[in-house]
């Protein structure tokens, strides 16, 4: 296989994925933005969070932080906890609600690569486990945690700022 012929089925893959993750969030979408999303998937993997900690981990201004933090928990979807540390400070807890709609997205996306990796042949399975695995760690980082589309290049790679949401 060429290197264009392997840059096409990579094209192709990519394409698939990111299908299947936007109709996760499509499933969503009368109830979160996807900032809004960002920020429960942000919370659920690491934690209750200030909205400062939400801003500076997600790349945003800390007023829209706030923002979506407010409009989060007038939805049920996130609770406001006095810090026990500093009282000054305020965390972010999900409610069972947001917790919920957190692992809907994620459940949605597990099932829609499971059934895709079903319809392949076993062998085939493995190795494009063992492929994405190795395409992964070839671009040099893990996945985003916030359940955006980065790409986060080895050093001096040239490619476009991990910031950039698609």
């Amino acid at each position: 296989m060429s290197t264009d012929e392997q840059i096409e089925a990579a094209l192709g893959a990519a394409d698939v994925l990111m299908r299947v993750a936007a109709r996760s969030v499509m499933e969503v979408e009368d109830i979160v933005t996807s900032p809004q999303l960002r920020v429960l998937v942000l919370i659920a993997t690491h934690g209750p969070r200030t909205p400062g900690d939400v801003a500076a981990e997600l790349g945003i201004h800390a007023s829209n932080a706030t923002r979506l933090s407010e409009k989060l928990v007038r939805a049920g979807l996130v609770e406001r906890q006095g810090d026990a540390a500093d009282r000054r400070y305020v965390r972010l807890h999900l409610t069972g609600s947001g917790r919920s709609l957190v692992e809907r997205v994620i459940d949605h996306r597990r099932q829609a690569i499971a059934e895709v990796l079903g319809a392949m042949p076993t062998p085939s399975r493995a190795a494009a486990a063992q492929a994405f695995d190795a395409f992964a760690r070839a671009a040099g980082a893990a996945p985003a945690d916030d359940g955006r589309f980065t790409l986060v290049p080895p050093a001096g790679a040239g490619f476009p700022s991990a910031d950039a949401e698609t």
